[in-house]
């Protein structure tokens, strides 16, 4: 407790400073996830403060973010279209998945997995980053030069005979639920199409047309249509944003230029009485919890969303310990990475409650409270508590807010999302794959795999895809190098330094094997060669295990297949200096004794040696 207050100036004014620049992000993020300002808010007040109170980095700010908002926007749409476009309706669905991805983040840090997120391949993270990038790019179009599908009339009537057929679709499914046999008593399902009003089938229209022209696909394909249609007032506001984001930089860094725009170019739309289009009403008063949370948290209903919440919960862990990477640096201190998870997932778990996004640690904001003296963990809190007030005090000055200055926002986000440092060195990777005439980077490969699937299909299969393809490539390589350094040569061309003195006349009668390096089951093929490569003229064969440091369950089998077929064609077998891993795993499927006895099994090569000069004759 001493140590958390040691630094109350520096971390007030550091938590000030954050939850003030968290605030236009925090509402943009709410905005493009789908659910309002509002849950942006909450969703940042809520993780901001307790992912700091029990998390692992004590300068860290955490919150929404451009990765974890691109996701849950994906999860947010397909939940609200299996609800009939209906966000109440389908609200308690969505908070569950996020409130899953909590439990799952507290879990991975219980069981210290945190130290291992940083084996997650640089190619994948640069990928999907670049693949936010776009996503958040592309999705922007539309609200930056006022266009909204759903109020496109001619645009929603090309839905309507598809709506009226979705609803019918749905009249059957309730009667099949409730029993009814719509054979014998087609009367009630007659009445129950007729009493479908306009109404009802405009808004299942408007919710079609919005679902049509959602995503980047969803996008491109509505664009030309949207482009004869621009609102000039809502682009000018758009651009007016951009240019004083990245205008007002040029002149200081010390006031956040997304702040100075918002405020800017909201006070000219509020104070001129222009004609635009506001955010959603931002509710006043302290966040409620959401308990129809509850109701849908059965095992029945979350595991279609298991793997979902799995990849928010991962993508967040990633997110959140590369920042505390980048706040070490800073501080030269070190961060608790379980810990950290511990805390995030808290965050997130108690945010879902209320109805907020889930977040991460944030990279910007996290400089931004360092640099202004913010040092233990009471930075992080102040600026939750500072959202919170502002929330309470401003709650409707904020609902003011143009959604095309928020669009503004989002573009200068997915402009700076982007990964410019793994996509300039494209060119400058090593080509070590061959598709075809094309010689490519492995890296440049799983890259571009990542960055196209997760923009124009799914983010959350891209990043699995992705790992999988990474993971193959670079057990490939690893097999590739393990078997040059393992060749079969005969003792004469490639002798080690304690066989150099191995008598003469004794090199036809012995071959040595030096096994480098693991043997697991992407370097076994070499292995198998062995028996081919055996002179005849041998009748013992050294294996020089000095550097087999692993044996897997299929480089196991292999090996065990080789033994026996040298067993069979009478050859003496000895070990020199085997492994404590690999000598367990022959123990268990009894490699030793019964293929390889104790008493071939050697300490050292000078005891070997003696063996041979014992037991092996110079037949030629």
């Amino acid at each position: 407790m001493k140590k958390l207050f040691s630094n109350i100036r520096g971390d007030f004014f550091g938590g000030i400073t954050a939850g003030i620049v968290a605030l236009p992000l925090a509402i943009a993020f709410g905005v493009s996830s789908g659910l309002g300002p509002s849950a942006g808010l909450y969703g940042a007040i809520f993780i901001s403060f307790f992912a700091a109170l029990f998390g692992g980095t004590s300068t860290q700010i955490s919150g929404p973010t451009a990765p974890m908002t691109a996701v849950s926007m994906v999860v947010i749409a397909n939940i609200i279209a299996l609800n009939d476009g209906d966000v109440s309706k389908a609200l308690p669905s969505i908070l569950t998945v996020f409130l899953l991805a909590g439990f799952i983040q507290i879990l991975l840090g219980v069981i210290s997995l945190g130290k291992y997120i940083k084996y997650i391949p640089y190619p994948v993270v640069s990928g999907f980053m670049s693949a936010i990038g776009v996503i958040i790019l592309v999705t922007q179009v539309l609200p930056s030069i006022g266009y909204n599908a759903k109020e496109d009339i001619d645009f929603v009537n090309k839905f309507k005979p598809q709506a009226e057929e979705i609803i019918l679709e749905n009249i059957l499914k309730d009667e099949a639920r409730e029993g009814v046999l719509v054979l014998e008593d087609f009367k009630k399902t007659i009445e129950r199409a007729e009493k479908i009003l306009p109404e009802d089938i405009l808004k299942e229209s408007k919710t079609l047309a919005a679902k049509n022209a959602s995503g980047v696909l969803g996008t491109l394909k509505v664009l030309p249509r949207a482009l004869t249609k621009i609102n000039w007032l809502e682009l000018i506001l758009a651009l007016g944003t951009i240019f004083i984001i990245y205008g007002f930089k040029r002149i200081t860094t010390s006031i956040p230029s997304t702040l100075v725009a918002l405020v800017i170019m909201t006070g000219i739309s509020v104070g001129f009485g222009l004609n635009y289009k506001p955010i959603e009403e931002i509710p006043s008063g302290f966040p409620t919890m959401n308990f129809a949370i509850f109701s849908q948290f059965s095992l029945e209903n979350i595991t279609p969303y298991i793997f979902t919440a799995l990849t928010l919960a991962l993508l967040g862990a990633i997110d959140s310990l590369l920042t505390s990477v980048v706040a070490d640096n800073m501080t030269k201190t070190k961060h608790k990475p379980n810990k950290e998870l511990i805390g995030q997932g808290i965050g997130n778990s108690i945010g879902a409650l209320f109805g907020g996004i889930p977040g991460a640690g944030a990279t910007i904001r996290t400089v931004v409270n360092i640099n202004s003296g913010g040092k233990t963990k009471l930075s992080g809190m102040i600026a939750g508590v500072m959202l919170l007030i502002i929330l309470l005090a401003l709650g409707p000055v904020a609902s003011k807010i143009p959604a095309a200055v928020l669009a503004g926002i989002l573009v200068t986000v997915g402009i700076g999302v982007m990964d410019y440092k793994g996509l300039k060195a494209i060119p400058n990777l090593p080509k070590d794959i061959k598709l075809g005439p094309i010689k490519m980077s492995s890296e440049v490969i799983i890259m571009l795999v990542v960055l196209l699937l997760s923009t124009f299909w799914n983010l959350v299969y891209a990043v699995g895809i992705g790992l999988v393809i990474a993971s193959l490539m670079f057990m490939k390589k690893i097999g590739d190098l393990t078997a040059k350094k393992s060749d079969v040569l005969p003792l004469s061309e490639k002798a080690w330094a304690d066989e150099k003195d191995f008598p003469k006349f004794l090199l036809e009668e012995v071959f040595i094997k030096h096994i480098n390096g693991p043997l697991f089951f992407g370097s076994t093929n070499e292995l198998q060669q062995l028996a081919k490569q055996i002179p005849l003229t041998a009748s013992t064969v050294i294996f020089r295990m000095d550097k087999m440091q692993y044996l897997d369950q299929s480089g196991l089998y292999v090996l065990e297949d080789i033994l026996v077929d040298l067993k069979k064609d009478r050859k003496n077998v000895l070990f020199v200096h085997l492994q404590e891993q690999p000598r367990y795993m022959m123990e268990r499927i009894d490699i030793i004794p019964d293929l390889i006895p104790e008493s071939t099994i050697f300490n050292s090569f000078d005891k070997c040696l003696q063996w041979v000069l014992q037991n092996v004759k110079d037949e030629y």
